[in-house]
Parts: structure tokens; C-alpha cells; sequence
């Protein structure tokens, strides 16, 4: 995967740096496998604005994505790899022996015509899905579950992907991608591999437009606001707005957030890297 910076023609194509889109092999979706949504723009059931700085953007039709591949067994052929306008990885699609067909998060290095699987018979080849018991130590994962069966949650987006550092027990230990160390369940499934598209972070925008292609609107920064409207507006001229906070008083910037007793935080060996 690579980036391309455009010549500059125009004022919006001088700073923007581009995919290339070379890896994929498909225009199209697979029509079986999509279907519409609905854009909310930040309002409610009743009309009233909840979300700010929410609307507008290109329609967007959803891929259903197969988080859980509990196809055990069943060897699949990936039959293309495709953009997804709903997140910042590739997709790949997969025909199963059985005739079925599902999408996957796409993993560096995957091709057109390479067979994957899932469950105990699976290799620990990129694209495959194994549960962490039987994956070898140091591999690099992505598409891991916090809990059995409950699907991927962990190093879905481009480029990410956590490591198998150690396991005993009941437990395997990972380093998530933020850094963090943490303990997962071994009957927890992951996939072989880093995520696709590793080079978006290398991506400019160009233009404030291309924000409103993916609905975003233009957000307002809480110092120039009134008094009324922010704990941090009012002032005359260009005085700072005073300790960083949220629209309900809730500092930000360094104020820790997380619950102190929630549940899982036994599982947390080291912290991640501020």
C-alpha cells in the first residue's frame, strides 16, 4: 500500500497526499452482502440537536463485516479486496467451499486466489483465525475478541495490530496497540496478521470540503464562545479560556476518566504510554 502526493493544479490538490488504491481488485460490492443507511445529521427521535458539529456527506452504503468467523473448518478462497467507505481498511470478500459468501477485515499481504481458515485445523498464516491457545508466541494479531464468541473488538483499523507476548493459564498476554498490556482469554479467537492500509496515517486531506464529504461540519472552539454556551467562552479579546473542560465542567487534558473499581481493569498489567 502505498501514498501519492498530487501536483499542485489547484489550491485544495497542493497539500493533499492520496491513496493509491493499487491493492484493490474490485469496484463494486457484493450486492448480497450490503445494505442501506441512514444518516441521523445529530438529532433525535424528536428533531433536537444531541451530537454538534454532525451532518451532511456522501450516502454511504454498509458492507456487512464478518467479525466472529465461526466457519470452523470450512476453507474460504479470497475473491477480491475491496474499499470500504465505512472505516479506514480494506476489505477483503471471501467465497467458502460451502457456496457462502463474507466480507473480512483485509490483512497486509493478502491476495486474490489465497485460501484462509478458521478454527483448530488453521495454520498460523496471515489471514487465518485461530483461538489465541493455539497461536504461536511473539505472532502478530489483529481482529481479536475481548470475549469468547462476542466477535472481533481489538486492532480493526488500518495498519493496527497487538502481540502475543506470553500465556499461561487460562489467559494470554497482549500488547494492544495504545501500548497497553493486558491479560484475554485463550478460547478467544484473533487473526494472523496487521490490518491493511498502514500508510492512511500518511494521508492529507487537502481541504476543509473533503471533512464535509464524510460529514463533518465546522466545529466551534469553546474560547471564543459566550459565557452561556461554554465553561470556557467569555473574556474580552483574546484572554485564554482557563482550565480545558468539557461543555458540562468535566476537565480534559490529563483529568482520568476511567472508572477506578470497573471489572476489567484486574486484566490490565501495564498501562498504555501516555
Amino acid at each position: 500500500m502505498a501514498v501519492r502526493k498530487l501536483k499542485p493544479t489547484t489550491p485544495g490538490q497542493r497539500h493533499k497526499v492520496a491513496s493509491t488504491f493499487e491493492t484493490i481488485t474490485a469496484s463494486t460490492p457484493e450486492k448480497s452482502l450490503v445494505k442501506g443507511q441512514s444518516k441521523s445529521g445529530g438529532r433525535n427521535n424528536t428533531g433536537k440537536m444531541t451530537m454538534r458539529y454532525i451532518g451532511g456527506g456522501h450516502k454511504r452504503k454498509y458492507r456487512q463485516i464478518d467479525f466472529k468467523r465461526n466457519k470452523d473448518g470450512i476453507p474460504a478462497t479470497v475473491k477480491s479486496v475491496e474499499y470500504d467507505p465505512n472505516r479506514n481498511a480494506r476489505i477483503a470478500l471471501l467465497y467458502y467451499a460451502d457456496g457462502e459468501k463474507r466480507y473480512i477485515i483485509a490483512p497486509k499481504g493478502i491476495e486474490v486466489g489465497q485460501t484462509v481458515l478458521s478454527g483448530k485445523e488453521a495454520t498460523p498464516d496471515v489471514g487465518n483465525t485461530l483461538l489465541l491457545s493455539d497461536v504461536p508466541m511473539g505472532t502478530v494479531l489483529h481482529c481479536i475478541e475481548m470475549r469468547p464468541g462476542q466477535g472481533a473488538l481489538i486492532a480493526r483499523s488500518a495498519g493496527s495490530y497487538a502481540q502475543l507476548v506470553a500465556r499461561e493459564g487460562r489467559y494470554a498476554t497482549l500488547k494492544m496497540p495504545s501500548g497497553e498490556v493486558r491479560m484475554v482469554l485463550v478460547t478467544c479467537k484473533a487473526t494472523v496478521g496487521v490490518v491493511s492500509n498502514s500508510d492512511y496515517s500518511l494521508e492529507v486531506s487537502g481541504k476543509a470540503g473533503r471533512s464535509r464529504w464524510l460529514g463533518r461540519r465546522p466545529r466551534t472552539r469553546p474560547v471564543v464562545m459566550n459565557p452561556v454556551d461554554h465553561p470556557m467562552g467569555g473574556g474580552e479579546g483574546k484572554s485564554s479560556g482557563g482550565h480545558p473542560r468539557s461543555r458540562k465542567g468535566i476537565p480534559a487534558k490529563g483529568f482520568k476518566t476511567r472508572y477506578k473499581k470497573k471489572d476489567s481493569s484486574k486484566y490490565i498489567i501495564e498501562k498504555r504510554k501516555k
